[in-house]
């Protein structure tokens, strides 16, 4: 239901292109030493975009923090690998369109004063495979310094069974296969083709990838360059900014069946994030802040489907064709305040909320994001 859900209004579908480095600030009148949300979207790594109808600066700008929204190279543009690119690139994989993210948040650490912003007071975050987006930059040497705090949503986390290490091996050979698919005989023969046809094949790779066992088509190597380990592997040494994170999934999320709804279970997504909470108090750091969103959307039987979350977190409901009710105005308040505190102080907590307590060992809590009953 994505195309209805977020692609459906054509006053918000830009024109596609492989130049799409542009990045989109909202910002208060007035103001300066200001915080920033830097906002990474999802989209499986192949589509997405940073203006999408969901997405708006007027909530957070409203509470005082700045709102940054990226575009990145997708698919094959940002995650291809082949001995030709790795050649061309130094002996890196092929991961472009997360090194278009550390350039986008460098560009904001060098020029968001500007904007009234302060650069030691960026948080990172994203959703699906923004949130997937977010754990690379943290795992990632390249972004040292440059963020203050984190928020993943739905896909980042330890020992979730989503993300996945790709080794350089992989990507050269799903990269192999694309190849093949195209017809080209070598780089220079695919880079000739028209970028719709580039496209068209990366949703093909799906079917191939998910026969291997490969999870996405598309994502980054570890290469030793912008990744030097594993996902996980970085999370057990201890080498994630020790910064507040902020961390949860929803109700009808990835890899939640109706099996596990009627039984009460929940996702290894869900638990993914507990333990992310957990490893890092292991370690002595600060636990996370851990969610759980669960309303059912209202206009049919979708649930708190992977994504739903979006329109309460920028406080956009009024631009969703579905039903409303005063409670859901209600929640979408709650979840942009908890989302601009953070940004603003790395804790969630301000006047007139319902607390919300770290995940620490002592309660593994988890705050319920939902209207009231």
């Amino acid at each position: 239901n994505y195309a209805r859900e977020f692609y459906s209004n054509p006053s918000f579908m830009p024109p596609m292109d492989e130049d799409c480095l542009y990045l989109n600030i909202w910002r208060p009148l007035t103001g300066e030493k200001l915080p920033v949300a830097f906002w990474i979207h999802g989209g499986a790594l192949i589509n997405g975009f940073g203006s999408e109808l969901e997405f708006d600066g007027d909530a957070f700008a409203r509470k005082g923090v700045i709102l940054v929204t990226i575009n990145y190279r997708l698919g094959a543009f940002g995650f291809m690998n082949t001995p030709e690119i790795i050649a061309e690139n130094g002996g890196h994989g092929g991961n472009f369109g997360s090194l278009d993210q550390i350039a986008a948040l460098k560009w904001v650490y060098e020029n968001i004063e500007s904007f009234g912003g302060d650069p030691n007071r960026i948080t990172i975050f994203g959703q699906s495979a923004g949130a997937m987006s977010v754990q690379t930059l943290v795992s990632s040497p390249l972004s040292k310094n440059m963020v203050a705090g984190a928020i993943m949503q739905s896909a980042g986390g330890y020992q979730t069974g989503f993300l996945r290490d790709r080794s350089v091996e992989e990507g050269l050979d799903i990269g192999a296969e694309f190849q093949r698919l195209s017809g080209a005989e070598n780089l220079a023969g695919m880079r000739q083709l028209p970028p719709e046809k580039i496209m068209e094949l990366a949703g093909q790779m799906m079917g191939y990838c998910f026969q291997k066992g490969y999870n996405l088509p598309f994502m980054p190597v570890i290469d030793g360059y912008l990744l030097e380990k594993g996902y996980n592997k970085v999370v057990e040494d201890g080498e994630t900014p020790d910064i507040p994170y902020m961390i949860g999934s929803c109700g009808n999320d990835m890899g939640v069946t109706p099996e596990m709804i009627e039984r009460g279970g929940r996702s290894q997504l869900y638990y993914g994030c507990i333990n992310w909470s957990l490893k890092n108090a292991e370690l002595g750091r600060s636990p996370a802040y851990v969610y759980y969103f669960d309303r059912k959307l209202l206009g049919d039987n979708s649930g708190a489907f992977h994504s739903s979350e979006l329109w309460y977190v920028f406080k956009t409901l009024d631009r969703s064709w579905r039903p409303k009710s005063p409670a859901d105005y209600e929640l979408a308040e709650r979840i942009n305040s908890y989302w601009a505190n953070f940004v603003k102080t790395g804790n969630p907590n301000g006047p007139e909320l319902p607390y919300w307590k770290p995940c620490s060992w002592d309660s593994h809590h988890v705050q319920l994001l939902d209207v009231e009953k």
